[in-house]
């Protein structure tokens, strides 16, 4: 009996010795594991610049044209020949086109443009920017941007919303120019806002099928309260070579009106209007 008893007490003993070696092996592969870590980097967002320092950027040239056509005589008006060359020497001198979201990421954020950026705008939504100006752009690898008077849809003269919806198709911007060319200086009441701004901002939007995020004053006319109120609802608004706001630059970047001139002409004044001050 005491052997058969001893017997049990050392088997016993010695399968206890066995399992506190095991998990004495299990605690140790346990303790050896290395948990590893991936550290991600933090993405900082871009910091915006303020007002004074997006006024001490060097402005981009920014055209405006606005008929063209044979037999018409005026600052507003050039001959479809007179437009194919000031393209023409525009690509010939280097000069790459541009539109108002990267317009928009340099003066807000630095990003980088070409090296000889010009932006090329139209206001009034005449038929003629369809049929003569996209086509010699497009045809140099330009794009350019069309401010539609939205009362003029589809009437004489006027382009289509087709068209315009081409257009935009196209990669050219489509902006607005208001609901019947009233100044934006007198937009005074809440309907004002609605029937010349909200409503037919909509309307373009319905017919691209894109946001419309820029916009050019009536007349190039504006003051305070107004770059104040269409802050609101574009990114960039464009008078014409008139003073800056000195609070809102984004609400009053320059635009040249380009009359009937010589090519060299053209650039000459780019350069004149444009020059860092």
């Amino acid at each position: 009996m005491r052997k058969n008893n001893l017997l049990f007490t050392s088997v016993l003993a010695a399968i206890l010795l066995v399992g506190c070696q095991q998990s004495a092996d299990k605690s140790g592969e346990k303790n050896d594991t290395t948990v590893q870590t991936t550290i991600q980097p933090v993405k900082q967002a871009s910091i915006a610049n303020n007002a004074d320092q997006i006024l001490d950027k060097q402005e981009v040239p920014v055209l405006c044209y606005h008929r063209i056509e044979d037999g018409k005589k005026g600052d507003y008006t050039v001959s479809p020949a007179t437009f194919s060359a000031h393209m023409q020497v525009l690509a010939d001198s280097g000069y790459t086109s541009i539109l108002p979201a990267q317009l928009y990421d340099y003066l807000l954020y630095n990003k980088d443009l070409p090296e000889k950026p010009v932006m090329i705008t139209f206001d009034d939504s005449r038929t003629e920017h369809f049929n003569i100006a996209a086509p010699v752009m497009e045809k140099l690898g330009f794009r350019g941007v069309f401010f539609i008077m939205t009362i003029t849809y589809n009437k004489k003269n006027y382009m289509t919303t087709e068209e315009i919806a081409e257009l935009s198709a196209n990669g050219h911007e489509i902006g607005l120019h208001s609901w019947d060319h009233t100044m934006a200086t007198k937009y005074m009441t809440e309907e004002d806002w609605k029937k010349n701004v909200a409503d037919p901002k909509l309307k373009l939007e319905g017919f691209t099928a894109k946001p419309v995020e820029y916009w050019a004053y009536p007349n190039g006319v504006f003051n305070h309260e107004a770059a104040e109120g269409l802050s609101k609802h574009f990114k960039i608004s464009f008078i014409l070579t008139s003073k800056r706001d000195t609070i809102l630059p984004l609400q009053t970047v320059r635009r040249m009106i380009v009359p009937e001139m010589t090519p060299q002409g053209l650039i000459k004044s780019m350069h004149r209007t444009f020059a860092k001050k």
